[in-house]
């Protein structure tokens, strides 16, 4: 019944794919529909909140006026501020908090995939209206929104937004979408790297794009300071403009974190962008070449084909794994004479592998790590006498990193000739800037760590017409784990608040404005004049183990259904498949797969 199950998800996530594929067909590039959703609510909501004057706000949702005392604070104070309609508007609005709660409570799972299947009909509607032939047009009577970033967030944010209300503008120094966990197939040449790329241009024809990099950001001219490298030839020039901005985006991500541990950034391999893959996979090549240089002993070999990866998140387990499967698969036929002395090593520094899977699913990840070389032993390519072709060293934190050793905190020392670090999210510079802008945000560190806090409808605080997504970002009511799901249906969640006139200026609580049009807003918002918070809808989670393996977390409400071994990877490869974000991506990925899986993987270093 599980497997069942397993599969009636999976068919879901592969609609959803479908469902966007169509608006691509239409008019833009599809979205992973399958990972967005906004705000149901079948529950009719307290009166709305009578307009008032800016400077006389007041954040009634979060006082409390439990006494007449209380209350009767309450109305002077409103009466001091010369808002109209006092008695009204403590009438109308729960002092005690009730209205806001009612919003961020999280909402029934059948409520949420109903609202986010009505809302991908919506996002099929908005993309009708868009036409090519209208860019440009009354550019300077359209609100402006700048969007940094073209990641995760912000490719759902765009393929969702109305760009024929709103005049978008996308910065970024990377011209295209990437999708970020089929990353170490790219390193490995499982999957090539176009394949996993799409061109941000084609996400919505109605938007702009500026290949620069943001280098600061002014709240109070609201403008946006960037740098952009032009090249003539051989030589380049740095050009700097400022763009001004109505409404600002920011869903930069984040950077790989080395927690400032001697020799990581200048020894260690990344895998972040595809950069970052391109150069891990001529490495890869490097390795084997230079073990196969005549005149080295067999120490000196081995530790040249000693593989360090560190990190035991999905991240790390699924390099190791394709790596594993390009040792089983491709090094017998290329490099048979030295598989003898290749080793792998996964470096964490807790006591487990992917901490965010279930108990029984990491014993049998590491299980199934530890014995993939025994069909290399059973076919006598390998001694089974020898040391292990893999190895995983939990609980060993990493102390430095020289040019051929990795020094780890239990006092040993690995001898290595590639290492990968794969070990947690830093802040970039450009998001520790703007945090220093804003009082809240430093008051807020503590606790978010080099992230902008962001309030339910994902408004950076105590910033006006600011909003973050994505890695970026700490959700002060509910934290949100850092992966590109969650950052998905925030943009498409903010994008949808934007198209159905939502006065996210309002505070605390934004209120809709003018009439509504919508699907979603006609069938299940109703009368209400709040939209509900964003709720994370997790639909679980993959990770590819090698081999035609897999480990599949899915989940229904509160019901979880996990998976392992050849249904893993079933789930694995029709999820993935199904969220890429066009059908040209999808044809490619399936095309790289039945190309390994036929001829190996190509070894040609490209330079």
């Amino acid at each position: 019944m599980a497997s069942y199950a397993a599969a009636v998800l999976i068919f879901a996530l592969q609609m959803g794919g479908f469902a966007a594929g169509v608006i691509s067909a239409h008019q833009r590039c599809g979205v992973i529909s399958s990972h967005q959703r906004s705000s149901p609510s079948f529950i009719p909501l307290l009166p709305a909140l009578r307009q008032r004057p800016s400077d006389g706000r007041l954040h009634l949702a979060r006082r409390s006026a439990s006494t007449k005392l209380d209350e009767e604070k309450l109305r002077n104070e409103l009466a001091s501020r010369n808002v109209d309609a006092a008695e009204s508007a403590l009438g109308e609005v729960d002092v005690g908090g009730g209205l806001l709660k009612d919003l961020v409570k999280p909402r029934p799972y059948a409520a949420v995939v109903t609202q986010k299947f009505i809302e991908n009909v919506d996002d099929f509607l908005v993309s009708l209206r868009q036409r090519p032939s209208a860019r440009g047009a009354e550019k300077g009577k359209r609100e402006r929104i700048v969007v940094l970033g073209t990641g995760w967030g912000s490719h759902a944010f765009l393929s969702t937004v109305d760009a024929s209300k709103y005049e978008v503008i996308v910065i970024s120094p990377r011209n295209f979408f990437l999708f970020t966990p089929m990353l170490a197939g790219a390193a490995l040449g499982t999957v090539e790297y176009r394949s996993i790329t799409d061109p941000i241009r084609n996400v919505n024809p109605l938007v702009d794009y500026y290949e620069a990099t943001c280098t600061d950001i002014d709240p109070v001219k609201k403008t946006v300071a960037c740098q952009s490298v032009v090249c003539e030839g051989t030589s380049c020039t740095i050009e700097q403009f400022e763009v001004p901005y109505d409404r600002l985006l920011i869903g930069v991500g984040a950077q790989t974190a080395t927690y400032n541990i001697p020799g990581v950034k200048e020894h260690c391999q990344f895998l972040k962008q595809v950069g970052d893959a391109k150069k891990l996979r001529r490495a890869i090549g490097n390795v084997f070449e230079r073990a196969n240089i005549p005149g080295l002993s067999d120490a000196q070999r081995q530790a040249i084909l000693t593989f360090v990866v560190v990190g035991a998140g999905p991240t790390g387990v699924e390099l190791m794994s394709e790596l594993l499967d390009f040792v089983e698969q491709d090094v017998p036929r290329y490099y048979p004479h030295l598989l003898q002395h290749v080793r792998v090593k996964l470096v964490e520094a807790t006591d487990t592998v992917l901490m965010a899977f279930d108990e029984s699913l990491r014993q049998k990840a590491a299980e199934r790590l530890l014995s993939r070389p025994d069909r290399l032993v059973a076919r006598g390519l390998l001694d089974a006498s020898a040391d292990p072709l893999t190895e995983i060293k939990l609980q060993a934190g990493v102390k430095e990193i020289t040019d051929t050793e990795v020094v780890l905190t239990n006092g040993d020392r690995v001898a290595y000739g590639l290492v990968v670090w794969a070990a947690g999210n830093g802040p970039l510079p450009l998001v520790l800037s703007a945090i220093d802008k804003f009082s809240e945000q430093k008051a807020a560190q503590s606790k978010a760590r080099g992230r902008l806090v962001v309030d339910p409808w994902l408004r950076v605080k105590g910033a006006d017409d600011i909003f973050a997504i994505g890695d970026c970002t700490l959700m002060d009511e509910t934290p949100l784990p850092a992966t590109a799901q969650v950052a998905s249906q925030q943009g498409a969640f903010l994008g949808r608040l934007l198209n159905h006139d939502v006065d996210l200026r309002a505070h605390p609580i934004p209120k809709r404005l003018g009439r509504r049009g919508s699907l979603s807003e006609v069938l299940i918002d109703g009368s209400n004049d709040y939209p509900k918070a964003f709720q994370f809808l997790n639909l679980g989670i993959l990770a590819y183990t090698g081999d035609n393996s897999a480990l599949a977390q899915v989940q229904f409400d509160q019901n979880v259904i996990k998976q392992a071994g050849t249904v893993g990877w079933l789930l694995w490869r029709g999820v993935y498949l199904s969220k890429q974000v066009s059908w040209r991506n999808r044809f490619l990925v399936g095309v790289d797969w039945l190309k390994t899986r036929m001829f190996g993987r190509d070894i040609c270093r490209d330079y």
